[in-house]
């Protein structure tokens, strides 16, 4: 557990924070379709990854309101990037799936910012390389903390 008054841990906290989000905002300009917003893109990920959701999971999992998701879902829905299904259980509700435009899209922006990291790393030597592969599944933990 980091101390954050110790000054190492402090100052790495810093570090790490600085540098995802610098990152972050580097790969968020990687984008293939830019009339989508990043939160935008951010839903139609994890319905790629989950397959299908209700608006209200989506809302739980991407941290906004749900009346926010709904304006969100219906402008994808709008773009042809999802569609909305009847549940099977409860016929109130809606489920959101991904459609096959979405899903090449959410494939061809992977790859293009996969290249863009790629390039990135060529600038790294194998001890950097080593490291940062070996720290890649801790990031992706704290990612979904």
């Amino acid at each position: 557990m980091p101390d954050l008054n110790h000054g190492d841990d402090t100052a790495a906290v810093n570090s790490l924070r600085s540098a995802v989000m610098r990152l972050s905002r580097r790969l968020k300009h990687q984008r293939v379709d830019e009339s989508l917003s990043p939160t935008e893109m951010s839903v139609l990920g994890t319905l790629s990854l989950c397959g299908r959701a209700t608006p209200g999971e989506l809302a739980r999992k991407e941290h906004v309101q749900p009346p926010s998701m709904t304006r969100i879902v219906a402008l994808l829905e709008g773009k042809g990037l999802v569609r909305l299904e009847p549940h099977p259980e409860d016929r109130r509700q809606k489920v959101v799936t991904p459609t096959e435009q979405a899903e090449t899209m959410l494939e061809e922006s992977r790859r293009k910012r996969n290249a863009f990291l790629a390039t990135l790393v060529e600038h790294l030597d194998e001890d950097e390389w080593a490291k940062l592969r070996a720290a890649a599944p801790v990031l992706e933990k704290l990612a979904h903390l």
